[in-house]
C-alpha cells in the first residue's frame, strides 16, 4: 500500500532530484538522512530522491535514498517548526535508506544528461522509474555506492 506524504494526483512522479548548494547541508543529509525542502513535491513513501552537487566539471549525483516520510513543518516540533519557517522550508524528508557515490556520478554520463536542465533547474526535477532505473544502471557501471548508516 502506497502512502502519500504530499500534495499530487494519480500519476505524480515521487521520484526526484535534489540539488544541494550549500555544503553545511549537504554534510547535514548524509550523517543525519534528513533532508529540508523547500520546493512542494509530491513526496512520497518509497519514492527515490537523488541527490546533486556542483563539481568543476559539470554537476553530479553524489548519491541517493529512498524516502521513509516527509514531516510537514506544521507538524515539526516548535524549534524545527520556527527554522523552517525562518528558512523557507516546508518540512523534513526522512530517508529510510541513503547510498552515497564514490566518487560523483556526472549528470552528462546519465540519461538525464540529454536533458536541456542544467544547474538549479534540477532542484525538484522529477524523474520516471525508467529514468531511476537507468541511472542507477550507469551508477552500479562507473562509481561505487555505499550505503550510509
Amino acid at each position: 500500500m502506497k502512502t502519500s506524504l504530499g500534495i499530487g494526483g494519480e500519476g505524480t512522479p515521487n521520484n526526484f532530484i535534489l540539488r544541494i548548494t550549500r555544503e553545511e547541508w549537504f554534510n547535514q543529509v548524509f550523517s543525519i538522512k534528513k533532508y529540508f525542502p523547500g520546493i512542494a513535491r509530491h513526496w512520497e513513501s518509497n519514492g527515490t530522491i537523488f541527490l546533486v552537487r556542483k563539481a568543476e566539471k559539470g554537476d553530479s549525483f553524489v548519491g541517493y535514498g529512498v524516502l521513509d516520510s516527509f514531516i510537514r513543518r506544521d507538524l515539526l516540533p516548535e524549534e524545527q517548526k520556527k527554522e523552517c519557517e525562518i528558512m523557507g522550508w516546508r518540512g523534513v524528508l526522512v530517508f529510510k535508506k541513503l547510498y552515497r557515490f564514490e566518487p560523483p556520478l556526472k549528470i552528462k554520463d546519465t540519461v538525464i544528461g540529454a536533458s536541456n536542465a542544467k544547474g538549479r533547474c534540477f532542484h525538484g526535477y522529477p524523474l520516471t522509474r525508467e529514468q531511476v532505473d537507468s541511472i542507477l544502471r550507469t551508477a552500479k557501471q562507473k562509481v561505487s555506492i555505499n550505503q550510509v548508516n
